[in-house]
C-alpha cells in the first residue's frame, strides 16, 4: 500500500500524467495525492485550507516529487475553472482529475435544514458538476483521460439519520455514471469512489449522529463484516487503480472500498 508510513513508488504507472486533486490537505485527498505522485505523476494539490495545501506540497517536493499546492474553495465556481484551466496552462494537458472535497452532515429529514441540504448539495455534487464540466475540454482534446469523483457507500446504501449525506452521495454516483455514458467514446474514464469508514477526522458526522466515539468503534467492529477501519492508504491504492491504465477498461463504476458494510 502507498503512504507516507510505506512511501511505496512505482514511478512509471503515472509518469508523464498530470493530476489535479481536491481537498488533498488531509486524509483520503492526501493519501490520493501522495500515491499519484509517488508513482511518477505531477500532481496539482489543492485544499480549501492553502496552508495545508503548500505543506503537502512541500513534504512530496523534498521526496524529488512533481508537486504544486493550490488553496481553492471548490464551491467557488470561477476559483474552480481557473485551477483546472491554469493546470493545463502550466502542464500542457490534465490526465486524471480528482474531485474529491465534500461534506458531511448528520441528521433526519426534520433534523437537516435548508441550508445544510444546499450546503451538502454544493459541496458533493455540484462542485463535482462544475470541476468535471472545467476538465472534459482538456480531455477531449488530448485524446482520453480519467476523472474520479469521491461519492462513498452512502452513495450505494442508505444510512439512518443521514438524509443530506445519502442523498447527495447517491446523487454524485449517478452523475457520473451519466457523464460516464456520455464521454466514453471520448476515451474519458469517469467512476466514483466509494469508500466506507476510514479514521480521519471527517467522520464527526457519523460519530455525532451515533452518539461518540465508543459507540462508532463499537459499530465498526460488529456491523462492517471485516471489523476494522480502511486505512487511507487502502483507499489511495483505489485512487491509483482508477487513475492509472490499471483500470483501462472501466467506467461508470461505483467502486466501493468499505471491507462489506454495503453487503
Amino acid at each position: 500500500m502507498v503512504s507516507a508510513e510505506n512511501p511505496v513508488r512505482c514511478p512509471a504507472l503515472m509518469a508523464g500524467k498530470v493530476c489535479l486533486v481536491t481537498g488533498a490537505g488531509s486524509g483520503i485527498g492526501r493519501a490520493g495525492a501522495e500515491a499519484l505522485a509517488r508513482a511518477g505523476a505531477t500532481v496539482v494539490a489543492t485544499d480549501l485550507d492553502p496552508a495545508r495545501a503548500s505543506q503537502v506540497a512541500g513534504a512530496l517536493q523534498a521526496e524529488g516529487l512533481s508537486v504544486t499546492g493550490l488553496g481553492l474553495d471548490v464551491t467557488d465556481d470561477v476559483a474552480l475553472r481557473a485551477a483546472i484551466e491554469g493546470a493545463v496552462a502550466a502542464h500542457g494537458r490534465l490526465d486524471v482529475l480528482h474531485s474529491h472535497a465534500g461534506l458531511q452532515v448528520e441528521g433526519t429529514l426534520e433534523q437537516v435544514d435548508v441550508a445544510q441540504m444546499d450546503a451538502s448539495w454544493r459541496l458533493n455534487v455540484r462542485a463535482h458538476f462544475v470541476a468535471a464540466q472545467a476538465a472534459v475540454g482538456p480531455m477531449k482534446r488530448q485524446g482520453g483521460g480519467s476523472i474520479i469523483i469521491t461519492a462513498s457507500n452512502s452513495g450505494v446504501q442508505y444510512d439512518r439519520e443521514m438524509i443530506a449525506y445519502a442523498t447527495t452521495k447517491h446523487a454524485a454516483v449517478a452523475m457520473v455514471r451519466q457523464i460516464a455514458a456520455d464521454y466514453a467514446r471520448a476515451n474519458i474514464r469517469v467512476n466514483a469512489l466509494c469508500p466506507g469508514f476510514v479514521d480521519t477526522p471527517f467522520n464527526a458526522g457519523f460519530e455525532k449522529q451515533m452518539g461518540g466515539r465508543a459507540q462508532l468503534e463499537t459499530y465498526i467492529r460488529t456491523a462492517i463484516p471485516m471489523g476494522r477501519w480502511a486505512s487511507t492508504s487502502e483507499i489511495a491504492d483505489a485512487i491509483l487503480f482508477l487513475a492509472s491504465d490499471m483500470s483501462a477498461f472501466m467506467t461508470g463504476q461505483a467502486f466501493v472500498v468499505d471491507g462489506g458494510e454495503f453487503l
